[in-house]
């Protein structure tokens, strides 16, 4: 019969192992394999994409190339200048942008709206031509003004653009950005205001981005919100929380289980990951997010 003192030994033992390896199946469940560090095909389920500004040291085609590589799509966030170095590498401007005035003057404020309309009615037949279909645009800051006022001024701005949006094929998405840490004041900062907003447009060609990131801080409850409102959903971006870097353990977010959730809504749009990347090899942090993210 085994002493009081072996037995709190061997009690130890067994627990220090299952605890060891209750860490490596959570480290294997958000890590990709090793063999999956180098480019491997794709499964098809996901239309992968990356933001241009979060890899700023690269220039448009060295990006392009990498992305390329590891069987990206679209490149997001790119303008009409480099939209032929796109071409050139067969990738989509997944999500072009060049007429927005910034992110905190936009459509919820009736002083914008001249130039907006003016920038809007010029840049869309810009991307049709191009063959693009997304064109981002923003709420802009509250400024002191109610959820109401923001969504009747909004659709004041928008109406008309809607309209030609739809003449030309192409979806103004509005970005859900949070007011909490990054963006004060931003009044497209939940779903529900964006999708009540979407609703009085009533447009096919009026959608929202949503951006786990920014929504994880804002809000939460990630799949359960963009399952019920996936009928409004064009396009969604991807970062860890907190810190807006690489989509690893060292975050919350479960992205294999919110990517399985985008699929099974049946969403054909684009993923494009807009963390920062902290590694040395951002490259690295980029295939191994994309390899995360395929489902």
């Amino acid at each position: 019969m085994p002493t009081p003192s072996s037995r709190r030994t061997a009690i130890k033992n067994i627990l220090t192992s299952t605890a060891a390896a209750g860490a490596v199946g959570s480290l294997s469940s958000f890590m990709p394999e090793e063999k999956e560090m180098e480019n491997v095909a794709l499964k098809g389920n996901i239309n992968h994409s990356v933001c241009r500004w979060c890899f700023q040291d690269m220039s448009v085609e060295q990006l392009c190339v990498a992305a390329k590589g590891m069987g990206l799509k679209g490149i997001d966030l790119v303008g009409p200048a480099d939209w032929p170095t796109l071409k050139k590498h067969g990738l989509d401007s997944s999500m072009c942008n060049g007429a927005e005035i910034n992110l905190t003057d936009g459509f919820n404020d009736p002083q914008f709206h001249a130039t907006l309309q003016k920038n809007y009615a010029a840049m869309i037949p810009r991307v049709a031509e191009a063959g693009y279909k997304n064109l981002i645009c923003f709420s802009g800051s509250r400024r002191g003004m109610s959820d109401e006022t923001g969504l009747a001024n909004s659709v004041k701005g928008l109406a008309p653009l809607v309209e030609l949006a739809a003449k030309h094929k192409v979806v103004l998405v509005m970005e859900l950005l949070n007011s909490k840490v990054n963006h004060k004041d931003y009044q497209c900062d939940r779903t529900s205001w964006g999708v009540a907003l979407a609703k009085r447009l009533g447009s096919e060609h009026f959608k929202l981005l949503y951006d786990i990131y920014h929504m994880q801080i804002d809000e939460g409850d990630v799949i359960r919100t963009l399952t019920d409102n996936q009928a409004y959903i064009a396009h969604y971006h991807t970062a860890g929380v907190p810190g807006r870097n690489e989509i690893d353990d060292t975050q919350e977010l479960n992205y294999p289980a919110i990517m399985r959730a985008i699929k099974a809504t049946g969403f054909k749009g684009y993923v494009a990951q807009e963390f920062i990347p902290k590694q040395t090899d951002k490259i690295a942090s980029l295939r191994k997010a994309v390899q995360l993210c395929d489902v």
